[in-house]
């Protein structure tokens, strides 16, 4: 199919893309090819593609903000944020690049305005030699299709160990009898791959710990004691859980801590007393960052992993205030990657909505009106 798209929207010069299909038997037999030259840039949403998604394949998304100011000029490290990948890409290694969304039948039905088109748009800008392919049907076609050539469609669940040795129950209910708070109970949830939440008890069990591979500890509070400083590495944020505490001022160090163990292949678990309030706003916080999320789209993420979570009021407030600060930082670096932008650029105060619909977060009612400088 072909598509008329405008590479700027400050000039009349069109460009025309030929965007064919692939179907999923077809894309099957690309991805157990042994060459490995096949890109696939999966433009669903950040909670869609970590609860399932074609294994390799890259997450292409962009705030709503972002979206809006580009204008169709988001520059390629956008759409392919590793370096690494980037490169082999433009070197012309990739023979192949496979866009899909949701459920589109037809390139036709998605959006101009739409993630997989600005990304798409962004390639055709950059021409790296490659074929591009758009889905058919999208994911929800491949995997009813080949279910096993997908990662599996289950939320994680926590680790089941005893208690203790004179507490082994066999249910919720027999547990307890032990007067046993429900935050303690299970064991540490899987966040990411590399990034595990949980209590203080289960900071305290070596034997889950190690179960899990964990070889990272972040401890959220001013009282709980590192255990295993001989055998696991440690960091320590003194923050109490009241309105009081300033916790957004570690967020940039435990970032960086939870970066730097995965980039050695490593695991981090993040804990304060309960793992409900300041060890939540901490992942919270890294998966706004990392992955350009929303406030409301992580705490959704997470609460669906350990539903038990409730950052405090002043918590959620500094949580928003960080979000701001990531949606203009994404903002700025598009702006400044996108030849539609450069030469003027502009200081904005836009709001950060705050949606009306039911929601975890919907008791927040005073959206943010920051003034982000490039």
């Amino acid at each position: 199919m072909y598509l008329d798209l405008s590479v700027s929207a400050c000039s009349s010069t069109m460009v025309i893309m030929e965007v064919p299909s692939i179907d999923s038997t077809s894309f099957r037999v690309l991805l157990e090819g042994d060459d490995h030259d096949c890109l696939v840039l999966d433009c669903r949403s950040f909670f869609s593609f970590n609860s399932c998604h074609i294994p390799g394949s890259t997450n292409v998304r962009f705030s709503t903000i972002v979206r809006r100011r580009a204008r169709g000029a988001l520059g390629l490290e956008h759409i392919v944020p590793n370096e690494d990948t980037r490169n082999r890409l433009l070197s012309g290694e990739y023979q192949t690049v496979v866009f899909l969304d949701d459920q589109s039948a037809d390139i036709g039905q998605v959006k101009k305005d739409g993630t997989l088109m600005l990304a798409v748009t962004a390639l055709y800008r950059n021409p790296c030699g490659a074929t591009i392919f758009f889905l058919k049907g999208g994911f929800d076609t491949f995997y009813s299709l080949f279910p096993e050539m997908c990662t599996k469609p289950a939320n994680p669940q926590a680790l089941s160990l005893p208690l203790s040795a004179s507490c082994q129950p066999e249910s919720v209910e027999s547990c307890n009898t032990c007067a046993t708070p429900l935050y303690d109970q299970g064991g540490p949830v899987e966040i990411l791959p590399f990034l595990y939440l949980g209590s203080a008890y289960h900071a305290s069990r070596k034997d889950m710990l190690d179960m899990l591979g964990i070889t990272a500890l972040i401890n959220v509070s001013s009282n709980c004691p590192n255990h295993f400083e001989d055998h696991f590495q440690y960091k320590s944020i003194p923050v109490e859980d009241n309105h009081k505490a300033d916790i957004s001022s570690w967020f940039n160090e435990a970032i960086e801590f939870i970066d730097s163990v995965r980039n050695k292949g490593g695991r981090v678990f993040v804990h304060c007393l309960a793992g409900i309030s300041r060890s939540a706003t901490i992942c919270l916080a890294y998966l706004m960052r990392t992955n350009q999320v929303r406030l409301d789209e992580a705490f959704e993420f997470v609460k669906q992993r350990r539903s038990i979570i409730s950052p405090n009021f002043s918590f959620m407030g500094q949580l928003l205030q960080f979000e701001s600060q990531v949606l203009a930082s994404a903002t700025c670096s598009s702006e400044a990657g996108s030849p539609a932008l450069r030469k003027s650029v502009t200081v904005f105060n836009f709001p950060i909505p705050v949606h009306t619909t039911a929601s975890p977060l919907s008791f927040l009612h005073s959206p943010l009106t920051p003034s982000p400088t490039c």
